[in-house]
C-alpha cells in the first residue's frame, strides 16, 4: 500500500493574536487542495480547540506538544489524555527547538510518545541533526541515537501512529535547505534503521517527512523523492504559499 502523503504546518509561537489566527484559518478552508494528502496543523496550544472547531473537516490539527503523565501536579503542561478528550488527534513531539531550547532528551521524547500512543494519540516525532553533526558527517548516528530510546519504548503495532519528521537543525529558520539528494540519503537512513531495528513492514508504511525552510520554490523536487512522504513546514505554513506546499504532488 502507498504511503499517503503528508503535510504538516507547526505555526510554533504564532500567530500573535486571535484576529491574524481567524485570517489563517480563514486561507485554509478556501483554499482548494489535493485531497490525496494528510494535512495537519499544529497552532499555539491556546488555539488548538477554537482552530479545530472552525477549521474544515478534512484537515486534522495537532499539539506542539505534550507531556508523558495523564494528569497531576504539572503546572504550565498538557496531558495526552486531555488532547484526546478535546478531538485532538495528533501531537507534535520531539521537535529540535525542545531539545534544544528546552532541554529534552531523547529518553524524554520517547517516554511522551508511548504516553501520548497508549492515549489515543498519533504521534509526529522529530529527529534531525545540528550543522556541526552534519559537517562531522555524523548525520546517521545522531539520528539513530534519537530513534533508540523510541524504539525501546514501543512496540511494532505502536509505529502505525507515528510520522517521523526529518528535521535538519541547521535548516530549521534559517533559509538553508538540505538538498534533495541530502535529504533522500538521511530518509532512506532512518527507514534502513527502522528495517534492522523494528521490521521490514514497519519500515515500508511509516512515513517519513521533510522539515526545515520547505516553501513553494523547493517543495516538489523534495516531494518526488523516493522516501520523502510529505513536510513538516514552519514558516511557511503561516504564508498563502502553504496551499502549494499541500499541493506539491499535483501534476
Amino acid at each position: 500500500m502507498a504511503r499517503k502523503f503528508f503535510v504538516g504546518g507547526n505555526f510554533k509561537m504564532n500567530p500573535s493574536t486571535r484576529e491574524q489566527k481567524k485570517v489563517l484559518v480563514n486561507t485554509l478552508n478556501s483554499a482548494s487542495v489535493d485531497q490525496d494528502v494528510e494535512v495537519v496543523i499544529a497552532p499555539p496550544a491556546l488555539y488548538v480547540i477554537p482552530v479545530k472547531e472552525t477549521l474544515r473537516g478534512d484537515f486534522k490539527v495537532a499539539a506542539q506538544n505534550c507531556y508523558e503523565k495523564p494528569s497531576g501536579a504539572f503546572t504550565g503542561e498538557i496531558s495526552p489524555a486531555q488532547l484526546v478528550d478535546a478531538g485532538i488527534p495528533y501531537v507534535i513531539l520531539g521537535h529540535s527547538e525542545r531539545r534544544t531550547l528546552f532541554h529534552e532528551t531523547s529518553e524524554q521524547v520517547a517516554a511522551k510518545t508511548c504516553a501520548a500512543i497508549s492515549a489515543g494519540l498519533s504521534v509526529i516525532l522529530c529527529v534531525g541533526e545540528t550543522l556541526q553533526e552534519r559537517e562531522a558527517e555524523k548525520t546517521k548516528e545522531v539520528v539513530e541515537s534519537q530513534l533508540k530510546p523510541v524504539v525501546a519504548a514501543l512496540s511494532e503495532a505502536d509505529w502505525s501512529k507515528v510520522v517521523i519528521a526529518y528535521e535538519p537543525v541547521w535548516a530549521i529558520g534559517t533559509g538553508k535547505v538540505a538538498t534533495s539528494a541530502q535529504a533522500q540519503e538521511a530518509h532512506a537512513d532512518i527507514r534502513a534503521y527502522l528495517s534492522t531495528a523494528v521490521s521490514a513492514s514497519v519500515a515500508e508504511n511509516t512515513r517519513i517527512i521533510y522539515g526545515g525552510s520547505v516553501n513553494a520554490g523547493n517543495c516538489k523536487e523534495l516531494g518526488s523523492q523516493k522516501d520523502v512522504d510529505g513536510f513538516l513546514v514552519g514558516g511557511a505554513s503561516l504564508k498563502p504559499e502553504f496551499v502549494e506546499i499541500i499541493n506539491a504532488k499535483k501534476a
